[in-house]
């Protein structure tokens, strides 16, 4: 285990380079001039030099890389160029705040795609197995903001039952974890049918019902948890997807997380945040997938971590 874990954890720091380095790159090759936000409109010409000089804009790219990626080994990842504020100051509470909407969504779409998964594997070729496939290639196939948009719409200003945007109490985070957690389950759903039809009919599952064990006992003791080590890879990696689109459903909730902050960030030419936030990002999936490589031994005692 202590093997498995160095050695994941070295595989770690080529992928958070390579990750510094786009993202360090796109950004200074975005056009704007980030001297300008700081200075402000009315700036003189020496006024916008005097500004680079200060954050270090006029030095060679190399040198500013070299720079940054020295400070971030210290946990400096400078001010914001927006704010002024310390760039970790900036995005810790929203880092959180896409955490728990990350959370909260997995775990609905997890539910909700594991049960939907079973019931037609378990009723499969009938009208309720063509239903649930036919809804869920509806929920993969709709985009995310306009799955946002048509949930407002209903359950918002129609029915009122629940806040249209921001984030002061449980209730608000129903809607954009549900946006980013229908698609998810639709995928899961069809994982754990595929998976569990194929563990249905295994020869221990027959034997099972040779013994006279009730059809729930056999599908919950015997096959969900020998289907489930294929919807644990795929819910480990749509963790990580959701991380991604939380840009566009935190923007559209005006939910106040990490992924809106870099919509606003890169508005902003705010270098500093956009690079921190995006290396944070990067950092959480790769944790992620080591988490659930992790939850395959507890699933599956017989697989070894290489």
């Amino acid at each position: 285990m202590a093997t498995f874990l160095a050695r994941r954890l070295l595989q770690v720091i080529p992928v958070i380079i390579g990750v510094s380095i786009a993202v360090f790159l796109m950004l200074h090759l975005i056009p704007g001039d980030p001297a300008r936000l700081v200075a402000g409109m009315d700036a003189t010409a020496e006024d916008l030099e005097n500004v680079r000089r200060a954050l270090g804009l006029d030095q060679p790219l190399p040198v500013q890389y070299v720079n940054f990626v020295g400070r971030a080994l210290l946990g400096d990842f400078g001010e914001s160029f927006r704010t002024g504020r310390a760039v970790l100051d900036e995005i810790g509470f929203r880092y959180w705040n896409t955490m728990l909407l990350g959370f909260c969504a997995i775990v609905f779409g997890t539910l909700l795609g594991v049960f939907t998964g079973v019931v037609t594997a378990v009723y499969r070729n009938s009208w309720i197995d063509s239903s649930v496939l036919a809804v869920s290639l509806l929920g993969i196939s709709i985009p995310p903001f306009f799955l946002g948009l048509v949930l407002m719409l209903v359950f918002s200003v129609w029915l009122g039952w629940l806040p249209l945007t921001g984030m002061e109490g449980w209730q608000h985070v129903i809607l954009p974890a549900a946006t980013l957690g229908i698609p998810n389950a639709a995928i899961i759903s069809r994982i754990t049918r595929s998976s569990l039809v194929e563990v249905l009919s295994q020869d221990y599952v027959r034997t099972a019902r040779a013994k006279g064990l009730a059809e729930i006992v056999v599908i919950i003791r015997h096959a969900v948890r020998n289907g489930m080590i294929p919807v644990v890879t795929v819910a480990g990696l749509q963790m990580g997807y959701l991380l991604g689109g939380a840009v566009v459903t935190e923007t559209v909730f005006a939910w106040p997380g990490i992924g809106r902050l870099i919509v606003q960030s890169i508005g902003a030419r705010d270098f500093p945040v956009v690079q921190a936030s995006v290396l944070l990002l990067a950092l959480t999936f790769v944790v992620i997938n080591l988490l659930t490589d992790l939850l395959y031994r507890l699933l599956d005692p017989r697989i070894k971590l290489q």
